[in-house]
């Protein structure tokens, strides 16, 4: 298994709209992050996408990726769904619809900001195309297929919002959790490599804080814990230096083996 890191930086991405600090000026291209999304590829050849941020499109470019299996949805805020347009590009050289994987609120919400994309009804102007998605709602700590892969969908509190958590096998995916209660825990242990967002290093209402996701990462015992959902708070390198040995920050398009 493959997993690539499309985009890991907070809502606000990296550099930060109108700063000027020294992490938003850095030279370093660890330091430059875009919303966060992530893609898995399986030994079968499946190619699975989490989420769709804002800067998908260049994403993908940047990761050479043309084609997409199924699209997984952790939630529906802005910063994960909103580039789900520049799947059109992906589903104009598809003969079906894209599978589409979420909570009901996850879907219901994404459908009704994006109609367009899953109204069998809302038909392009000959000529054009739209994003083409079919909705697929998963219950929670349900198991489900998609390609060569077994996915278990997780819920995970992020504040007053449920996103879903994903474990693919060795792969555990979770990102926007402001907390794992023992029974994500139970169900993400065993897992070779993790990924866990790690906001500011104070707490937020919403966001684990890097303390909170160490303590998170020593709970679920991944051989390799990857942070994400980073701000500008911190330098890349200096932040890598500081960390315990087998957890480090990810960087868009850091690519991880899996075995």
């Amino acid at each position: 298994m493959k997993l690539t890191f499309l985009g890991t930086g907070t809502s606000f991405g990296v550099p930060q709209l109108g700063c000027g600090c020294a992490v938003c000026r850095s030279a370093d291209p660890r330091d430059k992050r875009t919303r966060v999304g992530a893609l898995v590829e399986t030994n079968g050849g499946t190619r699975i996408l989490i989420d769709t941020p804002p800067e998908l499109r260049l994403q993908l470019i940047a990761a050479g990726i043309d084609r997409i299996d199924a699209v997984l949805f952790t939630h529906a805020h802005a910063d994960h769904t909103h580039g789900i347009d520049d799947l059109r590009a992906i589903t104009v050289r598809r003969a079906a619809p894209l599978a589409m994987y979420g909570s009901a609120e996850t879907l219901d919400t994404i459908a009704r900001k994006f109609a367009y994309i899953f109204d069998d009804n809302m038909r392009p102007v000959p000529g054009t195309s739209k994003p083409e998605g079919r909705a697929h709602v998963i219950e929670p700590n349900a198991t489900f297929v998609v390609g060569d892969a077994e996915v278990t969908a997780i819920p995970i509190p992020h504040g007053a919002v449920t996103v879903t958590a994903y474990r693919l096998g060795p792969l555990a995916y979770v990102t926007d959790a402001k907390a794992v209660p023992p029974e994500a825990v139970a169900q993400l242990r065993g897992a070779s490599v993790l990924v866990v967002n790690a906001l500011f290093r104070t707490e937020h209402p919403t966001h684990l804080s890097i303390p909170e996701s160490l303590r998170v990462a020593t709970a679920i015992g991944a051989e390799r814990t990857y942070l994400t959902h980073l701000t500008h708070d911190n330098f890349h390198a200096d932040l890598e230096a500081e960390l315990p040995r087998g957890v480090q920050p990810a960087f868009d398009g850091l690519t991880v083996r899996i075995d």
